[in-house]
């Protein structure tokens, strides 16, 4: 509909040029869905936009644009409101095209090319494999999955990665633990670290272990324990106590400390892999943290930015000039032992995401990581990209409640809910909508109760319902004896107000989809179907469909097809299913 009422417009715009004697190119048409319906069914602005270069009063000009629209079959009205809005009032039967062109489409309908040409990197999760995936790394897998179907419905190309976090401190620590249940289920007397990973699955890789190697990796609690830092309960450090034993490891298994390190990552890995692939996320790629450093992509980045002046020797580590970009404060890249810090592998990782051409690359953090994204805008624009390509989306964390009561989780101490306990009890498709409800940039409680729940309160119960009564009705059409639907037939019969009502937001559904993925907000989507569901219900509740007229009960039963289809569409988009009953 936007597309015929920019088509009138546009050719205004040129008699008006003409008669004007004006140059009014690059100034494009913008139409928007009046939110009152009270003041019409769209609006436009291009009279107050125009009034500079067309010399004219906006209301003026307004005028002289509603004098020079074509002869028409759409619009009933317009009204000049405020200081030189066009509202547009179209006529009843204008919207029975919409009907066609859905089914037409089909399950097409709603796709257009707006990214044509463009590819896109998109990488989320990414959670250190460390442990299963919790709750809260399910929001962010549920969002970039969605968001992902989003720009691949507008035309974009999207590559999804995952970057696997298999090198540095947190894989030690992980490793180390691993040895440390080893050694316990060797017969070795200990106490576990309180900074070590402590729940059930590190006993189970521990066990693996100990099937393939037996005893043969035994080095002792007393050795491993000896010199190292006490422990926090006991008036120590924590993380001198955890680093103590991860170097004495290293040093009393030499290379044999690898097997506990390669059999945490290749379990957990596994596992993430596996989870990800049931909740209906799927990636291009995983790209190795390890790599980085086999494929001397850390060196070159670190020369990079030396070459350009921009690092500098302090207290015998190498520190990057992050606050001349905009940082806080500087930045260690090189540790005073030689080795690279986490924020090197990042500056790697992504000069080598830039190298693969991306017309942007977006990045969906967890918003803990805020901090991170002005030093690594900096180190893109000191290595002469430009920062503009990186877009960076932050997640806010996800609490579960259960009862009207929050339920308490803790990732190092192994006492949370993960992503596949959340997946069990409500369901991939409950999961997958509630996750992207709201906007990120909020605080997410996710209520169990009602997501499990099957009434009008459940949001994505009340979506997919809508869908299965289209088909009870189907269903139904050749039971009362009823010729096979005829979608072919006229719909002009079609002028009930929740009609009318419906056919305007199977209007609306293209431009919800780019709204959505455009600014990056699964949750307009997700709104968008709950409308389109709402009228539909009330829709049911207020009409027959099963009626003797032949040709209204077609017509009747052609919209709400069409409904059901657009229904599909978006549900597909969010990852949810569409069923045919419930």
């Amino acid at each position: 509909m936007k597309h015929q009422l920019q088509a009138l417009l546009t050719s205004a715009l040129d008699k008006i040029t003409a008669d004007l004697e004006l140059s009014l190119d690059d100034h494009p048409i913008h139409i928007e869905a009046t939110r009152d319906k009270a003041h019409g069914d769209f609006a436009t602005n291009m009279a107050m936009t125009l009034t500079k270069v067309a010399r004219r009063n906006p209301r003026e000009l307004a005028q002289l644009i509603i004098d020079a629209l074509p002869d028409n079959n759409l619009v009933e009205k317009t009204v000049i409101a405020g200081p030189g809005f066009i509202n547009f009032y179209l006529k009843s039967d204008a919207w029975h095209s919409i009907i066609g062109e859905v089914l037409n489409a089909g399950n097409d309908f709603g796709l257009s090319k707006h990214g044509s040409g463009q590819t896109l990197q998109l990488e989320f999760v990414s959670a250190n494999p460390t442990g299963p995936l919790h709750v809260g790394h399910g929001r962010g897998a549920a969002y970039g999955a969605t968001l992902a179907n989003l720009l691949t419905a507008v035309g974009y190309k999207v590559d999804s990665e995952y970057y696997v976090n298999d090198a540095g401190r947190q894989m030690d620590i992980l490793a180390t633990s691993i040895c440390l249940r080893y050694l316990e289920a060797c017969g070795e007397t200990l106490t576990f670290p309180c900074n070590g990973y402590q729940g059930d699955y590190i006993h189970d890789i521990a066990a693996s272990v100990r099937n393939e190697n037996n005893d043969n990796l035994n080095i002792g609690a007393k050795k491993l324990f000896a010199q190292v830092p006490a422990d926090e309960p006991v008036g120590g450090d924590k993380e001198l106590h955890i680093d103590g034993l991860i170097s004495n490891a290293k040093i009393l298994l030499g290379e044999d400390y690898f097997i506990f390190h390669q059999a945490g990552l290749d379990v957990i890995l596994s596992d993430i892999r596996e989870d990800l692939a049931e909740f209906g996320v799927e990636y291009q790629q995983w790209f190795s943290e390890r790599s980085l450093v086999s494929s001397h992509a850390i060196d070159k980045a670190i020369s990079k930015l030396t070459d350009a002046g921009h690092l500098y020797e302090k207290e015998g580590a190498t520190w990057f000039k992050s606050s001349d970009f905009g940082d806080e404060k500087d930045r260690v890249v090189l540790r005073n032992n030689g080795a690279p810090t986490y924020f090197a592998s990042d500056i790697a990782y992504h000069l080598e995401k830039y190298s693969r051409g991306y017309t942007k690359v977006i990045n969906i953090w967890g918003a803990d990581h805020h901090g991170y994204i002005a030093r690594v805008k900096a180190a893109i624009q000191a290595m002469g990209e430009d920062p503009e390509r990186l877009e960076i989306l932050l997640v806010q964390f996800a609490n579960l409640f259960r009862n009207g009561k929050k339920v308490s989780m803790s990732t190092r101490s192994g006492s949370f809910v993960t992503l596949r306990q959340l997946r069990e009890e409500v369901g991939n498709d409950a999961a997958r909508f509630f996750y992207v409800m709201r906007r990120t940039e909020q605080h997410m409680d996710f209520d169990l109760d009602l997501a499990k729940s099957q009434s009008n309160e459940n949001p994505v119960f009340y979506i997919q319902y809508a869908h299965a009564r289209i088909y009870t009705v189907m269903n139904k059409l050749i039971e009362k004896g009823f010729s096979a639907l005829d979608t072919s037939i006229n719909c002009s019969s079609l002028k009930e107000k929740h009609e009318i009502d419906l056919m305007m937001d199977l209007s609306r559904y293209s431009e919800a989809l780019l709204n959505s993925a455009l600014q990056r907000e699964p949750h307009q989507l997700v709104n968008y179907l709950k409308q389109l569901a709402s009228d539909f219900h009330g829709y049911y509740n207020a009409h027959a469909f099963l009626v003797d007229d032949n040709e209204l009960r077609n017509a009747r039963l052609t919209l709400i097809s069409a409904v059901a289809q657009v229904l599909k569409n978006g549900l597909k988009i969010l990852g949810v299913s569409a069923p045919e009953s419930m």
